[in-house]
C-alpha cells in the first residue's frame, strides 16, 4: 500500500487497514479548483495538513464546497517536490485520541502544490494566474513567526529585503517580497479583493502580516516602482483584509511506534523525511 492517487482507488485495502479515505470525487474537485480556485495556502507543513486541510476535507465530503486547496511554498521547495511527485498531494493524518484509540485518515483536500520560485516558471506563472482570478477569496499563511520578519535583531533590513525594495515586484526574491509582488498582480487585475489570513501562533498576527506587506508597498512606491494606488489598495480593508486568526495546536514529529503500526497495516516505504531547510521542518509518511 502506497500513498498516491492510484492506490487510493482501491478502497477495500484502506478499509481493511482501518484508514478513512476521502469520499468526494477528487478528480472533479481538482478540475473545478484548477478553473476557479478559492483558497491558496502558503506554508504546507504538518500543522496545516493536520488541521485546516482536514477541515476542508470534511466540507468536501459533505458537499458544502466544490473546490479544494492550492498550496505553495516560498522557501523549502523540497516539500512541494515530495507532495506533488511522490504523494499526489495526499497526506496521512494519524491522531491519538484521549481514550487511547488511534484514528488514521488520508487527507486529500489539497489539489495542487506550487513553488513560489521565479526559476520554476510554470509554477510561478500558475500562481500569478491564481492571484489574477476573481474567484480567489483567501490566501492563508503558516510560515512561522520568522517568516514575516524583514529585519534582524538590531532592526536593520536584511540584504535581500533591501535589494527587493530597490528592484521592485518584478524581481522580488524574499518570501514576503514575492507575496507582495503576487498581490500587486491582483491589484493590476482590477484591484480584486482578497483576505490575507495569518494562521501562525503569534499575537496580532494579521497586523504583523499587514505591516510586512505594507512596508514593501510603501518602499516600492517611494522608489517609483508602483503607483500610490497600490499602497491605497493594501490599506483598504474592503480590498485587502488582514484578520487575526490562529491555530493553537502543536503537530509533533511522528513517533517510531506510529511507523511500526503503519507497516503492520500494509504501508510500504514508511519512513521519515526531514528536509534540509530546518526553519520549517517537515515529516511525511510515504
Amino acid at each position: 500500500m502506497l500513498l498516491n492517487q492510484q492506490e487510493l482507488e482501491n478502497k477495500e485495502q484502506w478499509t481493511e487497514a482501518g484508514i478513512r479515505v476521502p469520499t468526494f470525487d477528487r478528480g472533479a474537485v481538482k478540475r473545478q479548483t484548477e478553473t476557479a480556485p478559492t483558497w491558496l495556502h502558503l506554508g504546507p507543513g504538518n500543522i496545516f495538513r493536520a488541521f485546516p486541510a482536514m477541515l476542508m476535507q470534511k466540507l468536501l465530503d459533505t458537499n458544502q464546497v466544490d473546490t479544494g486547496i492550492v498550496v505553495a511554498e516560498g522557501y523549502d521547495y523540497e516539500i512541494v517536490d515530495i507532495m506533488k511527485q511522490q504523494n499526489d498531494n495526499l497526506s496521512l493524518l494519524v491522531t491519538l485520541k484521549t481514550d487511547g484509540n488511534i484514528e488514521k485518515t488520508v487527507v486529500g483536500s489539497i489539489m495542487e502544490s506550487l513553488k513560489i520560485d521565479r526559476e520554476s516558471k510554470e509554477d510561478y506563472q500558475r500562481l500569478v494566474a491564481i492571484f489574477e482570478n476573481k474567484t480567489l477569496q483567501m490566501v492563508s499563511f503558516t510560515i512561522t513567526e520568522k517568516g514575516y520578519s524583514l529585519t534582524d535583531s538590531r532592526g536593520n533590513y536584511g540584504q535581500q529585503i533591501v535589494e527587493d525594495f530597490t528592484n521592485g515586484p518584478e524581481v522580488a526574491e524574499s518570501y514576503i517580497g514575492k507575496v507582495a509582488a503576487l498581490l500587486h498582480c491582483r491589484f493590476l487585475a482590477e484591484q480584486l479583493p482578497i483576505a490575507f489570513v495569518s494562521m501562525d501562533n503569534m499575537s496580532h498576527n494579521g497586523d504583523i502580516l499587514k505591516s510586512a506587506i505594507h512596508t514593501f508597498a510603501s518602499k516600492w512606491e517611494e522608489n517609483g516602482l508602483v503607483t500610490p494606488e497600490f499602497v491605497a489598495y493594501v490599506n483598504d480593508p474592503e480590498k485587502v483584509s488582514f484578520p487575526w486568526s490562529m491555530i493553537d495546536k502543536i503537530t509533533p514529529r511522528p513517533d517510531e511506534t506510529v511507523a511500526q503500526m503503519l507497516r503492520k497495516d500494509g504501508f510500504e516505504e514508511v519512513d521519515y523525511k526531514i528536509t534540509p531547510e530546518c526553519w520549517l521542518w517537515f515529516t511525511l509518511f510515504i
